[in-house]
């Protein structure tokens, strides 16, 4: 294990540090990039983490500001994490609750912030917000940003160790062009409080009666998460399993989330405010009443969170089937994510479904997939699934959409199989580094490649532009999407019969199949609609599923 001393110089390697002479007043940074430095209190508090609170209020040329806050580093110290949005010169003070604590409180000084010079998506385009459109999510510079989420739940535990296991799933989930993790800060699912399957390096992130935090726990954690945000991944942060809640109760909840955000908020990231908001501990006595008190204090808790971060990431909730369904007032969630079921294709009505339901609903947001069928769960959802899921999802209207694997989200090994949940039950599972070869990870990943070539953002369902298609009789059948002025995409899960297109522009557009298994392609050559706007494909080589495309972009 990493020493205290060794260990925080380590954490921060790649972050712009600033000038932490003692003293300095003037500080340089980085635009879009995390820039740090501590303060150390002169003062003996008995107990500094509920004792004292420390934020520092960074005002921009323009004038706006932004107070983020501070987190206590253990024993005297508080550390101060800033990424500026804009550049130019920025005034910054500190503003301590122990307003006689002249150490922490009333330092002031200036903050030089150069452009960002590099080829780094996440720092050259800025951080993530909700398009204009609603419908999907794009940089703070306007860019769009193609949401494709894996789920590590438990990845900040050892059992993912650290450095290599972490690092090689992140170099495979790169590969396959993933650019999402959502991942759990420590109180997770699927296991009692403190049950050591959740443990990291350095313990748990909370002393065992929730007296206080344990910065220890989120010197480790900080390691994995600035990995994944300078390999260019964005990290979904799930505050903690929903149950969590009425176990630790609101104040500490909230105390946790700020911890979060001064941590986590100075990195391009997303916040999920727990995972399952509303479901009850598993072995609760009083399911309905914890399941009450958790809607409306996670609704308590959305508006802390928007109210504490400066940066404004944006929010959402990870539900038992809709996060719109899991606060009280929807209008506190900036996107919806849903958990759609494992069953297979039992699944595939209610997963279409919700996502129409709620692109129908409002206030409108960006909708997507957080939780569906992960590939292998139950000796099932295998990869024909998982591309059935991301492509019908996305020609539906998904904002993005997120894969899972068995073995991969509870972190199986194969020294220790993850084991029993409190239910009683195993969901089993290979072991994580066998289940990140699955091969529906890398399938969708073709289907991300396959839209990034076009302007993906600008997807507009067209149901009734094929025939036949799905419809809530037979959702086995097959979706398609326009891009205005650039082509027509279908998805056919069984490449049975040709498919008839109509309404088509009086173009002339390129044809082909993507196979969308291997990437691989077939000419259709020219395709000319006739005057009504008709065209029928020919017969599909084989019985299987593919993806029609008519380029016309050119």
């Amino acid at each position: 294990m990493l020493t205290r001393r060794k260990f925080c110089g380590a954490a921060l390697a790649g972050v712009a540090l600033s000038d932490r002479r003692a003293g300095a007043q003037e500080r340089v940074a980085v635009q879009n990039r995390a820039t740090e430095w501590s303060y150390t209190t002169s003062r003996a508090y008995r107990d500094p983490f509920n004792e004292v609170q420390l934020d520092v209020v960074f005002t921009d040329p323009s004038g706006t500001e932004y107070k983020m806050p501070a987190f206590w580093a253990g024993g005297s110290t508080w550390r101060i994490r800033f990424a500026p949005p804009s550049g130019g010169v920025y005034s910054y003070r500190t503003e301590c609750s122990d307003s006689s604590d002249s150490s922490l409180h009333g330092h002031s000084g200036r903050l030089i912030v150069r452009p960002f010079e590099g080829n780094a998506p996440l720092y050259q385009h800025g951080f993530l917000r909700v398009a204009r459109d609603k419908r999907h999510f794009e940089h703070s510079d306007g860019t769009p940003f193609f949401w494709l989420g894996d789920t590590w739940w438990m990845g900040l535990c050892s059992r993912l160790d650290w450095p290599d296991g972490f690092q090689s799933l992140t170099a495979d989930r790169i590969r396959k062009g993933f650019s999402v993790v959502q991942i759990v800060a420590g109180l997770y699912p699927d296991m009692p409080p403190f049950d050591e399957r959740g443990a990291n390096e350095a313990g748990f992130p909370w002393e065992r009666d929730y007296a206080r935090i344990n910065p220890a726990y989120f010197d480790m954690a900080d390691l994995r998460i600035q990995y994944l945000v300078d390999r260019g991944i964005v990290p979904c942060i799930v505050g903690c399993w929903g149950y969590f809640l009425p176990l630790m109760g609101i104040d500490k909840m909230k105390q946790h989330w700020r911890y979060l955000i001064a941590r986590w908020g100075a990195y391009p990231a997303f916040w999920c405010l727990a995972g399952e908001g509303t479901m009850p501990f598993y072995l609760s006595k009083t399911k309905a009443q914890d399941s009450e008190v958790q809607k409306r204090g996670w609704t308590e808790l959305a508006r802390y969170v928007r109210a504490t971060d400066p940066l404004k990431h944006p929010i959402t909730i990870h539900p038992s089937r809709s996060a719109r369904e899991s606060v009280e007032d929807p209008a506190v969630l900036d996107f919806d994510m849903l958990q759609t079921g494992h069953g297979d294709r039992q699944s595939i009505p209610n997963t279409i479904n919700s996502v129409r339901h709620s692109l129908d609903a409002s206030p409108p947001m960006p909708v997507l997939v957080g939780e569906v069928c992960y590939e292998g769960i139950q000796e099932a959802s295998r990869e024909e699934i998982q591309r059935f899921m991301f492509w019908s999802c996305l020609l539906n209207g998904a904002g993005g959409h997120t894969y899972g694997a068995n073995g991969i989200w509870q972190v199986n090994t194969m020294e220790k199989p993850y084991g029993l949940s409190p239910h009683g039950h195993s969901w089993g599972g290979p072991p994580w580094n066998i289940a990140a070869k699955l091969p529906g990870s890398g399938e969708i990943g073709l289907g991300k490649a396959l839209l990034s070539r076009y302007s993906w953002w600008k997807l507009e369902p067209r149901p009734a532009m094929i025939e036949p298609q799905w419809t809530t009789r037979d959702y086995w059948r097959p979706s398609a999407a326009e891009i205005q002025g650039e082509a027509v995409i279908a998805f056919t899960p069984t490449g049975g019969r040709p498919l008839k297109f109509q309404n088509l522009e009086p173009k002339t557009y390129r044809g082909f199949l993507f196979n969308p298994s291997d990437g691989t392609e077939q000419a259709l050559g020219t395709v000319t609609p006739d005057s009504s706007g008709v065209w029928q494909s020919p017969e599909f080589p084989i019985f299987r599923d593919w993806v029609l495309v008519l380029d016309h972009k050119g």
